[in-house]
């Protein structure tokens, strides 16, 4: 068997996140700042005044600084001076260009970097991030585990944020509670999350050459401890043990390097029985040892999403079961009265695919109901057109590049000048109840390509959760 100790297994790398919860380095490590402590304070390139320090690592110093141009807050990560002189400076570039390609809520932004070259030694390189007031999931553990309901918010804004991630073309690799922030912002909901510290990602497929297992013994995937290189699944394993971790505060595979390398290639993470279900069947597949076979984490947002709107229906209704609707929840919410939030959607589907028209089409207790984009005549929607829209597209995107050519399509001719060419794809629950779909329209034949496919059926899955939630949260209405 290939293994991580092949290798020579770095366990605890050192990078270090923007947050106090990190190892402090002994002495002969000390921050970059410290000479000039004394006298008057750092700032870098005229702009950035160096504060405290918030945390240290084995090459980087983290401190919270005050950006003087525009008044604001900011977490300044300081590298070493002799970092500029040995490879180590190639990771700090990688780390800064992976940092600059993302732009989601749950991972941090990076807002400036640079090199400040005044000093008399050797340059001085930063990055300049988002400053985060809270804490690490790490220190808030110490205080006691999260439960179940915020320890699946915490797990639902990282799914998004790392499979965005992925979508950009990186991986993390380390995927841990030093790494991940908890905002302390008041917010409606009770755990806002983002994942730090870029500074072992790299790109997916891009091999690692070096002679070390990047990452962390306690949320290694058992591919890496195997000696393969890391790939998207190993990012979802690792969520998922820190998942665990948040709703029991213990980790799950302890003990020695070795001990909790090795552990999890004999045996599965212990989930506790007082676990809802629903989330422990989340965590066997996100933990699985086979990479093939874990859950992706759009399944996992859409899956945890499903759990805590559950869990809020139980709360309102004192934890009554409540009995199945007799139609899909998007059903019965949608009439002519405006609606924001779907005319917002549809806008949006209507602008990704370049196509003037949108509408939604829903399956009804009495038959298909019709949401269209603002500043369409519901007119130009009959029941010919609905109508096979609605009963042909459940199993996936269909293409009407010419309407007119097709006889199961018939329009009133008031509505041909509107519509020429039409696509749609289906709405699925998580459950895969077939809900309805979303179209879009255009005045002249067109062959609809697979990106515009990609961007509708995209726009179908924000749709389908947006109703979703709608009909839990009109269950927990009623039966309150």
């Amino acid at each position: 068997m290939a293994s991580v100790f092949g290798r020579r297994a770095r366990m605890e790398r050192a990078a270090t996140p923007p947050t106090p919860d990190v190892e402090v380095e002994p002495a002969r490590a000390a921050s970059p700042v410290t000479a000039s402590a004394a006298s008057a304070p750092l700032v870098l390139d005229g702009r950035y005044e160096v504060g405290e320090r918030l945390g240290s690592g084995g090459m980087a110093s983290v401190h919270r600084a005050r950006d003087l141009l525009l008044g604001r807050e900011v977490a300044v990560k300081l590298f070493r001076r002799e970092v500029t002189a040995s490879p180590d400076l190639r990771l700090q570039e990688i780390e800064a260009r992976v940092v600059a390609a993302l732009n989601h809520s749950a991972l941090t932004t990076l807002l400036d970097a640079g090199i400040d070259a005044s000093h008399q030694h050797a340059p001085q390189i930063y990055l300049v991030m988002e400053y985060v007031r809270g804490s690490t999931l790490k220190e808030r553990l110490r205080r006691g585990p999260l439960g179940v309901a915020d320890a699946c918010w915490l797990c639902f804004d990282l799914a998004e944020g790392i499979d965005y991630m992925h979508q950009q073309g990186f991986l993390h690799r380390d995927v841990k509670p030093a790494n991940i922030l908890i905002s302390s912002q008041r917010s409606a909901r009770p755990v806002v999350a983002k994942l730090t510290d870029f500074g072992i990602a790299t790109a997916i497929g891009q091999p690692d050459l070096s002679e070390y297992t990047v990452g962390t013994a306690a949320y290694l995937s058992p591919e890496q401890v195997e000696g393969h290189d890391a790939r998207p699944e190993s990012d979802i394993y690792s969520l998922g043990l820190v998942l665990l971790e948040a709703i029991t505060g213990e980790v799950a595979f302890p003990g020695s390097v070795e001990d909790s390398a090795f552990a999890r290639l004999v045996r599965d993470p212990h989930i506790p029985d007082d676990v809802p279900e629903a989330v422990a069947s989340v965590l066997r597949r996100m933990t699985a040892r086979a990479p093939e076979a874990r859950i992706g984490l759009h399944q996992v947002a859409i899956e945890l999403q499903q759990f805590l709107a559950d869990d809020l229906v139980s709360r309102r209704t004192g934890g009554a079961t409540l009995a199945a609707p007799a139609a899909p929840p998007a059903a019965v919410a949608i009439d002519d009265a405006p609606d924001a939030v779907l005319d917002a959607l549809l806008a949006l589907t209507a602008r990704a695919l370049q196509a003037p028209k949108a509408l939604l089409v829903l399956e009804g207790p009495a038959g298909p109901v019709v949401k269209a984009q603002l500043g369409w005549e519901r007119r130009v929607v009959s029941g010919d057109l609905a109508t096979p829209l609605l009963s042909q597209g459940a199993d996936g995107p269909r293409v009407l590049p010419d309407a007119f050519q097709r006889q199961p399509v018939r329009m009133p001719p008031q509505v041909r000048q509107d519509v020429h060419a039409a696509a749609s794809a289906p709405l699925r629950a998580h459950d895969g109840t077939h809900l309805g779909v979303v179209a879009v329209f255009d005045h002249a034949p067109r062959p609809f390509g697979g990106d515009d496919l990609g961007a509708l059926s995209d726009s179908a899955t924000l749709v389908a959760h947006e109703l979703e939630l709608r009909g839990a949260a009109r269950r927990a209405l009623f039966d309150a």
